[in-house]
């Protein structure tokens, strides 16, 4: 435990040094600020450009466009940065060697996983939760009667589904060489994932689901307790790739 302690604050002094730590929940903040502002002024949006005569009746926003519109800057843009991010977290050392010396004094490989996916997972959880809070102050003050059901849930449905990408990195990136492996195989990944929704059969287990219907969750249409094959398989296969990205980076020669 002590390895694992002293490693995790090596990660996570790297990362403020980096600006990583401070990047993140910013970028992830501007999502959350301009989603309900984007949601409020895009009536006056429309009435103000020029349509050469068409007309385009855009229905009065409320709280619900506000998150619709989080949601999608969330499960595209976020997505996307999340993974640039941290796409390197283990591949990029490894090309650069920077591991050698640390494992050579006797820290675990699996200590060196373990404290990676624990600060990313920190960093992302806590990104995310001011994504939706500065969305959730904003809301509230632009729109009135701004409570909607199942939106905690929603959110985890798509803090889950950031965790498996998470660990499928550590896994990609154990994997592959190079400091982009990591990304590539993981957007290989998440295209298996989107081609395998095509199927009606596996699109209630699948993982894509958790960030895919999170505005269905809130508007009801999906109900809470149909998710819950793609929450308990999502979490099944976070642990898995964990595991086995400790098993293959036992095995890594750097």
């Amino acid at each position: 435990m002590k390895g694992y302690h002293a490693f995790v604050k090596k990660e996570w002094m790297e990362s403020l040094r980096t600006y990583r730590a401070l990047l993140l929940p910013a970028v992830f903040f501007l999502f959350g600020m301009m989603s309900p502002l984007a949601a409020k002024l895009m009536p006056d949006i429309f009435s103000g450009m020029n349509m050469e005569g068409v007309t385009i009746t855009v229905p009065t926003p409320t709280a619900i466009d506000a998150y619709a519109q989080l949601f999608k800057n969330l499960t595209q843009m976020g997505i996307v940065v999340l993974l640039l991010v941290f796409s390197g977290m283990l591949s990029g050392e490894i090309a650069k060697g920077t591991l050698i010396p640390i494992l050579t004094k006797g820290l675990s490989r699996n200590t060196v996983i373990l404290a990676k996916y624990t600060v990313s997972l920190a960093l992302w959880t806590v990104s995310l939760a001011v994504s939706c809070a500065s969305a959730y102050g904003y809301t509230s003050y632009l729109f009135r009667n701004a409570q909607v059901e199942h939106l905690l849930f929603s959110v985890f449905c798509l803090w889950l589904f950031g965790a498996l990408l998470l660990a499928f990195i550590l896994l990609a990136g154990a994997l592959v060489r190079g400091g982009f492996g990591g990304l590539i195989l993981t957007a290989a990944f998440i295209g298996i994932l989107l081609l395998a929704n095509l199927f009606p059969a596996a699109e209630k287990w699948n993982p894509v689901s958790l960030a895919a219907k999170n505005m269905q969750i809130i508007a009801g249409t999906v109900a809470v307790g149909a998710m819950m094959p793609a929450v308990c398989l999502t979490l099944a296969a976070a642990v898995l790739c964990l595991v086995l990205s400790m098993a293959v980076f036992r095995k890594t020669i750097l």
